[in-house]
């Protein structure tokens, strides 16, 4: 379906501001459906011709248009309805034919001022229900998108820099309170008298300011002095908050604007936050158990390098060695997801140290080793993040003993981390010595790289090729010495869920 902006574009001479400012009333215009119980369409005009452009049900009442009608051109009887608004600049009603309801409906055009210039109409479409009396509520409002109306006739709504506030406002359903220009009650919504309750208001709010309830007299004023809506978020109590929204109803006299009244929406939403409140205690939680686990692991290493000094046996040192590599791995995983929120981290995160831990490790004048790493994982899930942190440890550490052993120039080793969809992509080169004629990662029986498969096929659900460096790969690592006889690739590719 086209927006309003595209639709404008093709068919009307509105300029940037004009469509802007429809774009904002159409932002806040689902409050004004449901105050008047109604759909409600904009139209804009086209030479001779009004275009539908946005459409919109109200909450509150029964849809007098099944289908979306955004898009299509005003049959003649709307056509009739919309040129007297336009040309007398001021709210019109008449009766109009609906072909979907093989009837007729009320249509009430409201001219859309911007700027001194009537835009576009928006209109309120419905069929009377003649045999039913209008109770308090609906009567309430009716009176309030009567007033609301009346503002957009004048330019004096949407208000000007307050889209963002229609997204996480209460809605009319949720409780409404009118009030007049003194910030005193006239009229309270069942849901709101509800919400007054539960902040301990047991009286009748009619007639009573809002200074006197003691509920959001702050916001309201502000919104009074300031001509526009204020969000607030009040906690009464510890155990309620309200949400409340303060909207100023205002009347043009002559060239100023005064503040003639206005609407508070508020909703209960204690249970919403206590929720919050829980989720940031269990957060707390897990991250302070991920800061212990990593102590813990960090102390097991310190007990592994202090039994290490009374090994005497060079193998019996390396492996307890990169026993410590790997538990370090794991702690450093722990480490981050310490200091983060949720379970996920952004991977990079986790291989940039990594690499470093690898580079002290293992690095010495005799074969200096350069390690680079590029691209980014994008955030992971810890489950993922912990064993393919160990393999990528297995084949960095790989890396330097078989592609650079001792007494060798040395080189450069490569980590590149991509994100295409649905899975990751690590490749980890360098330009040291090839892979032997013949090797079979499946085969091959070292305890690295049988840890390596492993956690690829098993854990991670992946899988990983190894093989001596082509040409090709030199444009994708930045190794220029790859493929002239030199260099091992490895590429590693696990699924994961997008971000």
């Amino acid at each position: 379906m086209p927006t309003l902006a595209e639709l404008a574009h093709q068919h009307t001479d509105l300029d940037a501001g004009d469509v802007g400012h429809l774009s904002a009333l159409v932002s806040e215009w689902g409050m004004l459906a449901d105050f008047s119980f109604a759909d409600l369409l904009l139209y804009v005009p086209a030479g001779s011709r009004w275009l539908i452009v946005e459409q919109v049900r109200a909450a509150t009442g029964r849809t007098l248009y099944q289908a979306d009608y955004v898009g299509t051109w005003a049959s003649e009887t709307e056509t009739a309805v919309l040129d007297r608004c336009r040309n007398e600049g001021s709210i019109v009603e008449g009766e109009i034919r609906v072909q979907a309801i093989g009837g007729t409906a009320q249509m009430v055009a409201i001219p859309v001022r911007h700027e001194g210039r009537h835009v576009a109409v928006l209109t309120k479409e419905w069929v009377p229900d003649q045999g039913r009396r209008t109770g308090q509520l609906e009567t309430a409002y009716l009176e309030i998108f009567a007033r609301l109306a009346e503002m957009v006739a004048a330019g004096l709504f949407p208000f000007e820099g307050r889209l963002a506030d229609a997204a996480v406002a209460p809605r009319v359903g949720d409780g409404a309170i009118v009030l007049d220009g003194t910030t005193r009650v006239r009229f309270a919504s069942p849901n709101a008298v509800s919400a007054l309750h539960r902040v301990g208001v047991s009286t009748n709010a009619v007639g009573q300011t809002l200074a006197e309830l003691g509920v959001a007299e702050g916001a309201v004023r502000h919104a009074f002095e300031r001509r526009e809506p204020v969000i607030e978020e009040i906690e009464q109590t510890a155990d309620v908050t309200l949400l409340t929204r303060s909207i100023p109803l205002l009347v043009r006299d002559g060239s100023s604007v005064r503040v003639a009244g206005g609407v508070v929406l508020l909703r209960d939403v204690s249970e919403l936050r206590k929720r919050d409140r829980l989720l940031l205690t269990k957060d707390a939680t897990i991250r302070e158990i991920h800061h212990r686990v990593k102590n813990n692991l960090q102390t097991i290493s310190s007990l592994l390098r202090l039994q290490a000094r009374r090994l005497e046996s060079p193998e019996a040192k390396a492996a307890v060695a990169e026993s410590v590599r790997r538990i370090r791995t794991i702690a450093l995983v722990h480490e981050t997801l310490s200091r983060e929120p949720g379970e996920d981290i952004e991977f990079v995160e986790i291989v940039r140290p990594l690499v470093r831990m690898v580079e002290e490790g293992l690095q010495s004048a005799d074969r200096p080793v350069r390690f680079v790493v590029r691209g980014d994982g994008g955030r992971l899930p810890a489950a993922v993040a912990t064993p393919l942190s160990v393999v990528i440890l297995e084949l960095l550490q790989n890396a330097v003993d078989h592609g650079f052993p001792e007494g060798s120039n040395g080189g450069s080793v490569v980590v590149l981390l991509s994100r295409p969809d649905g899975e990751l992509v690590v490749h980890v080169a360098n330009d040291g010595a090839p892979l032997a004629e013949g090797f079979d990662l499946g085969s091959a029986a070292g305890l690295g790289l049988s840890i390596v498969r492993t956690l690829v096929t098993t854990e991670l659900a992946g899988s990983i090729a190894m093989r001596s460096a082509g040409p090709g790969d030199v444009e994708r690592s930045g190794l220029a010495h790859l493929g002239e006889g030199r260099g091992t690739f490895v590429e590693l590719r696990v699924p994961v869920s997008a971000d």
